[in-house]
């Protein structure tokens, strides 16, 4: 499961994930609808400009190859636990960084991201930007 700042690495032809995606089998690839929010807000928070254009194109030849992983109540449990189990401790955690983890936990997928800070959710993360 890509996370948005995987999909936005892509939409700017960075090589190494490209390799992996080509390399990946398409229906093992997908993102959640909380990534389509990010990467949608981000091209709409961008100046109108030549760079905002090149990415608005390149998510629409990605965007609808991405497979969606659904929000179910699985979903939600995983959402739910994790941010009163951080609440209670003290620990902070954006509430978009934990949906897109809680896709992760309940469809038992690994996340694609730079990201370190999905490691103390204990979820197997790989970097592809590496």
């Amino acid at each position: 499961m890509l996370d948005t700042n995987t999909v936005s690495a892509l939409m700017k032809g960075h090589p190494a994930i490209a390799a992996r995606m080509i390399a990946t089998t398409r229906a093992d690839v997908g993102i959640t609808q909380v990534t389509v929010a990010e990467i949608e807000f981000g091209l709409r928070y961008l100046p109108a400009s030549r760079r905002r254009r090149l990415l608005q194109e390149q998510w629409n030849v990605i965007s609808p190859e991405l497979m969606r992983l659904p929000w179910d109540d699985q979903v939600s449990r995983a959402f739910g636990e994790r941010k009163a189990r951080f609440e209670r401790a003290g620990k902070r955690m954006s509430d978009f960084d934990l949906a897109i983890a809680a896709h992760a936990i309940a469809h038992g997928a690994i996340i694609v991201t730079a990201d370190e800070g999905f490691d103390r959710l204990g979820i197997r993360r790989e970097n592809w930007l590496a």
